[in-house]
């Protein structure tokens, strides 16, 4: 089965930016996708982000964001690492939350990011 781990989160000021990682391990599994979310305090977890890519994509990475993110937030991988990341630019307060990667069910502890003055 695979693990995910978060790492990257941290605080930044309003208008600032921040890389979050998520890397994979412990399944020869090939992971086709992966998903970002993110839970602010008091509300439910959100959809962020995907990132699509491997079999019926060829050579190709597809990435989806939510409309309160897009524009703002990138989404790459190292195929090497087995590592997505999650690039984000003009931090609003309201992005602080705990961000989390998911892929076949499974999901990572979380990283939290704080935008803040």
């Amino acid at each position: 089965q695979v693990q995910l781990v978060e790492s990257g989160g941290g605080l930044v000021q309003p208008g600032g930016s921040l890389t979050v990682s998520c890397a994979a391990s412990g399944s020869r599994a090939r992971i086709n996708y992966m998903n970002w979310y993110r839970q602010a305090p008091g509300k439910e977890r959100e959809w962020v982000a995907t990132i699509t890519y491997g079999a019926g994509i060829t050579y190709g990475v597809n990435t989806n964001y939510a409309n309160s993110v897009k524009g703002r937030f990138t989404l790459s991988r190292d195929n090497v690492k087995n590592t997505v990341y999650l690039q984000m630019n003009s931090l609003k307060p309201e992005d602080t939350a705990i961000y989390y990667c998911n892929t076949g069910g499974v999901w990572g502890q979380g990283t939290q990011v704080t935008v803040s003055a």
